[in-house]
């Protein structure tokens, strides 16, 4: 398996650069680093005494590795989680912080597991996650990867801006779809008839 560092420089590497995108509640970003991420933790680069987009443009690779280990896979308790399950569940967060770990929790749930959807890895869902009963991690990674790409469908059925991170303009996989599947086996991937189908209401 790889390392944690080299799951996060591959989540580096598919958010890209700087985008300041005004589709995108996150705003500034460069790296995957949000600018709220950047206030968040005082990350005055430029030393003027504000965080502002400057401080997202000058952001290095490094310094986001650096955060998205720190912030988004120690401190949330990653990876405590069973190690099939990490490098999905890493990006997710990344990608869309607490919620990330509510999927996880709604789907536990759904499989009868009496867990609390609030967000946070904590004795409950480590318990669920790890139980002996449960899939066995591979079929948990993809049953979470499934979730998770339902997810974005669904935040794009509610939101026509977001639409364009779900498909593409030639009217294939967006990103978001694509990132979900880097993490599910072949045969879970939507081929383009089941794409096209999920997304025909959009018109």
């Amino acid at each position: 398996m790889q390392t944690v560092r080299q799951i996060a420089q591959d989540i580096v590497a598919r958010e890209g650069g700087f985008v300041n995108d005004p589709d995108d509640p996150g705003g500034a970003t460069n790296y995957g680093v949000t600018i709220h991420t950047m206030r968040r933790l005082g990350l005055d680069l430029t030393r003027d005494g504000v965080v502002d987009v400057r401080d997202v443009r000058a952001l290095s690779r490094d310094q986001a590795t650096d955060i998205f280990v720190r912030h988004y896979y120690d401190r949330p308790r990653i990876a405590e989680m069973p190690e099939a399950l990490q490098p999905s569940l890493f990006d997710m967060y990344v990608n869309a912080g607490a919620n990330a770990v509510k999927i996880l929790q709604r789907m536990l749930r759904e499989m009868g597991y009496s867990v609390v959807v609030d967000g946070v890895i904590g004795p409950q869902s480590l318990e669920a996650a790890r139980d002996s009963a449960a899939p066995d991690p591979l079929s948990l990674r993809d049953a979470y990867g499934v979730a998770r790409r339902n997810y974005y469908f669904r935040l794009a059925d509610k939101r026509p801006a977001s639409r364009k991170y779900v498909r593409t303009r030639a009217g294939g996989k967006g990103g978001w779809i694509h990132r979900a599947e880097a993490f599910l086996s072949p045969r879970y991937h939507l081929s383009p008839q089941q794409f096209e189908r999920r997304i025909a209401a959009w018109g």
